[in-house]
């Protein structure tokens, strides 16, 4: 039998092959916080299974991308030491790893990082990296700006530069959606924060690719 998850009052399958997580809203607001209770009831997170975990460390990174780093499990938590960079949208933040019960079930995700979501893949590893974080003045706000062809930066604990290109922006991805939490064939870099303060509101989701070798 597929795993199952639920939302509100609707349970639905697991999607084959990929893990279900997702985040509930990354409030909004300018230099203040905000609490804002969840109109709708926090998804059940289903962990990856061991098939999901050995397809994803199957899959083979972009030639010359990946970091000395990323040589481990792809859906470990991230190390400490890497950043994001976004240049044009002078975004840059400190990765960490991302704790499911605090930034969904609780609504409690901190401010001045963005988050590595749990059973995602590593940067650098092939498959997708889903990065999400407060849409706050410092962090994702200038997000909203995004645009294809937009610089993203991704450092990493052993000082290499992992280089991405925005090559699709979403401003209002239902938060139902999970095709964007999928791992994917390739190197990709998924980037959310929210549009309002309620886990109701939609996302708003940039997608990054490796950027062509100049």
């Amino acid at each position: 039998m597929r795993p199952h998850y639920r939302i509100g009052k609707r349970t639905l399958p697991l999607a084959a092959g990929g893990a279900l997580i997702i985040v509930g809203a990354v409030l909004v607001g300018v230099g203040s916080t905000i609490t804002a209770p969840p109109s709708v009831a926090p998804p059940t997170v289903a962990r990856p299974t061991d098939a999901i975990r050995s397809s994803a460390a199957s899959v083979t990174p972009d030639t010359g991308r990946p970091s000395a780093t990323a040589t481990r499990d792809p859906l470990a938590p991230i190390p400490t030491g890497y950043r994001i960079q976004i240049p044009r949208l002078s975004i840059d933040l400190p990765i960490a790893e991302g704790d499911l019960t605090r930034d969904v079930d609780q609504q409690r995700t901190p401010e001045g990082f963005a988050f590595h979501l749990p059973g995602t893949s590593i940067p650098g590893l092939g498959s997708n990296t889903y990065l999400y974080a407060h849409a706050r003045v410092g962090m994702f706000l200038a997000l909203w700006d995004a645009r294809p062809g937009d610089q993203v930066l991704v450092s990493t604990p052993d000082l290499k530069v992992l280089r991405y290109v925005i090559t699709e922006v979403h401003p209002r991805v239902p938060p139902d959606d999970i095709s964007v939490v999928q791992p994917t064939l390739g190197e990709r870099l998924t980037l959310q924060t929210s549009t309002g303060p309620t886990p109701a509101d939609p996302r708003f989701v940039a997608i990054a690719v490796p950027a062509t070798p100049p």
